[in-house]
């Protein structure tokens, strides 16, 4: 029994480092009113946050691949712990949006960055054969777990609680890692600091926070005239780092990431696939909590309730594609996957109006949940097939370092899509309307869009109180609208990935 405990000890400790990690990006979804509200914030500015958790992961990704050849994968892992910690202390203690995004988006996000990687090489390296492939369908099965029952967790704790306690909680998962920390073997460091491409990392990091926040710059029509220089410069300097992780290679120089994996077909297309699987599930965690809150009026515990079905769906379909894949093939159920999903999203878009309720919504998202679910469960598979064990911690980091973009995209643009369809839709019904005859069509709209980015949670300004309901109506309505529009352009985003997945190749490139 010793021995059994001893074996299986090492995934157990990676285990609960990954759940915590995959925790925070689907259970404070379901708590933006309640946010907005406590910290005095806006519906952007917590998208702001929520995707750059995702982004911060993505972008240090690579170092935090890296650090491990430096310093060992139990320093790194430890030292990214105490990271997350501090991190996981300040958002327990956030009182304004600002010190929720320095302890949730940037110290987490830094602490995940290096955590996330170090679990895998630390798994791969504690098993072989069958109980290497048990250690990594355990690791993979509570990663999903944890998305899975995220929204459900938040919005018991937002609701009946505090939405505090999903970060005070992680701090007991922290304490029990440290606790267990000796189950973690140490490896033999291979490279040394002056090895390390702090150029390259730079590059990496400013490059992908620019094209994000390009994107969330959206949201502000006064900032539309720096759009295109975020985004520019960011495309620029990431075209910078993949010809300076060139040149260091051609150099005989240690790269940052082997980004010569981009060149293989299965591993390129795979990448892609990631992404463009992730934005759609991003968007769809971001918006319908917003939609259920500001039209429906449902509280975090009621919000995460209806999105128990499709999560749960999403874990069941991702455990279940495991063995269609030997049936059907891995890129016939790649192909499945984003047409399932694709007419979840098309049905889904024709399902919300001002009357919408939450049972109305639930089958078209399970059937969404049903593609996501055979996405998940082969997208990885098939991307890291194209490598060899000797390419196995570059490929890693690359691969959860798209992933994360996938997703901080997702939030950023989707999230954007929404909130400008929203602002549209206030125009036109403004000025379709009577509201207000004292005051201009621009301060109207500015009021309603406050009233919108405040989730609804407050009145709306300079509006009498008897055009309230008017008001109510016409920013519930411009929602729904916005909604359908963009539930219409996942669709198109998904058949995009359909088409990409034509190109994968047939037969996977077996491990050499």
């Amino acid at each position: 029994m010793a021995e059994d405990q001893y074996k299986w000890g090492v995934v157990i400790v990676a285990c609960l480092a990954i759940f915590i990690i995959v925790l925070d990006s689907s259970a404070m979804n379901v708590a933006i009113s309640t946010l907005v509200i406590e910290l005095n914030t806006t519906l952007s500015a917590i998208q702001s946050i929520i995707a750059l958790y995702a982004l911060i992961i993505a972008s240090f990704m690579l170092l935090g691949s890296k650090i491990q050849d430096i310093i060992g994968r139990k320093k790194t892992f430890l030292a990214g712990l105490i990271i997350y910690c501090s991190g996981t202390i300040i958002a327990t203690l956030s009182n304004s949006a600002a010190m929720l995004m320095i302890g949730w988006a940037i110290l987490e996000g830094i602490g995940a960055a290096m955590m996330f990687p170090a679990t895998t090489t630390i798994v791969g390296a504690s098993y072989e054969g069958k109980d290497k492939v048990t250690a990594f369908g355990i690791w993979g099965g509570i990663a999903a777990m944890g998305a899975a029952i995220g929204p459900i967790i938040g919005g018991i704790f937002t609701t009946y609680f505090t939405w505090r306690l999903v970060f005070a909680s992680e701090l007991v998962f922290i304490a029990l890692i440290l606790i267990f920390r000796n189950y973690i073997t140490e490896s033999i460091p291979k490279l040394k600091w002056k090895d390390l491409d702090i150029v390259g990392a730079i590059l990496s990091i400013i490059s992908l926070v620019l094209i994000v926040f390009g994107i969330l710059l959206l949201t502000r029509p006064e900032y539309w005239s720096y759009v295109i220089t975020f985004l520019g410069s960011g495309i620029v300097l990431f075209s910078v780092f993949l010809l300076w992780q060139k040149r260091r290679t051609n150099k005989g120089l240690e790269p940052l990431s082997d980004i010569s994996l981009l060149k293989n077909r299965l591993f390129g297309l795979g990448n892609l696939a990631s992404v463009i699987q992730q934005i759609p599930l991003a968007g769809f965690l971001f918006i319908i909590p917003v939609f259920l809150q500001q039209v429906t009026g449902l509280n975090a515990f009621d919000t995460g309730l209806t999105l128990l079905p499709a999560s749960i769906t999403i874990l069941l379909c991702s455990l279940l594609g495991a063995k269609l894949s030997a049936h059907l093939g891995s890129k016939k159920l790649l192909m499945m996957g984003f047409l399932i999903a694709a007419l979840g999203t098309w049905i889904l878009g024709g399902k919300f109006n001002i009357y919408t309720q939450m049972g109305d919504i639930i089958p078209a998202t399970i059937v969404f949940a049903i593609g996501v679910g055979f996405l998940l469960s082969q997208v990885t598979n098939l991307t890291m097939a194209a490598v060899g064990k000797n390419q196995e911690s570059d490929a890693s980091g690359l691969f959860n370092a798209f992933k994360n973009l996938g997703y901080s995209m997702g939030t950023a643009l989707i999230g954007v899509l929404l909130i400008l369809g929203i602002f549209s839709g206030l125009t036109t019904s403004i000025e379709e309307s009577s509201l207000a005859e004292n005051m201009t069509n621009e301060q109207i709209q500015g009021s309603l869009f406050k009233y919108v980015e405040k989730m609804q949670t407050i009145i709306p300004e300079e509006i009498p109180p008897e055009e309230v309901s008017q008001v109510q109506q016409i920013v519930n309505s411009s929602i729904s609208i916005a909604m359908k529009n963009t539930f219409n352009v996942l669709a198109v985003i998904l058949i995009l990935g359909f088409f990409t997945s034509l190109f994968l190749p047939k037969k996977q490139i077996k491990d050499s």
